[in-house]
């Protein structure tokens, strides 16, 4: 399953919220060297109850909207 992701870092809360059909994550962690993303893959699994390694992103490495692709097994 794909997702859109829209990614807040550097937030003072971490959460997942849902607008239309856009995940919206916010994090903590500066979008430096890959934390922000390493963070928002923590969330979502947490957050879609699977593993960390089966978050995986797809797009938008260096950018704040992403698409993320849950692999259930």
């Amino acid at each position: 399953m794909k997702i859109q992701v829209k990614v807040k870092p550097g937030s003072k809360n971490e959460e997942v919220t849902q607008k239309g059909n856009i995940l919206i994550v916010t994090t903590k962690e500066p979008p430096k060297e890959g934390r922000a993303n390493r963070q928002v893959i923590k969330l979502l699994a947490k957050h879609f109850k699977v593993p960390q390694n089966q978050v995986k992103l797809i797009s938008g490495f260096k950018k704040r909207d992403k698409v993320v692709e849950i692999v259930q097994r």
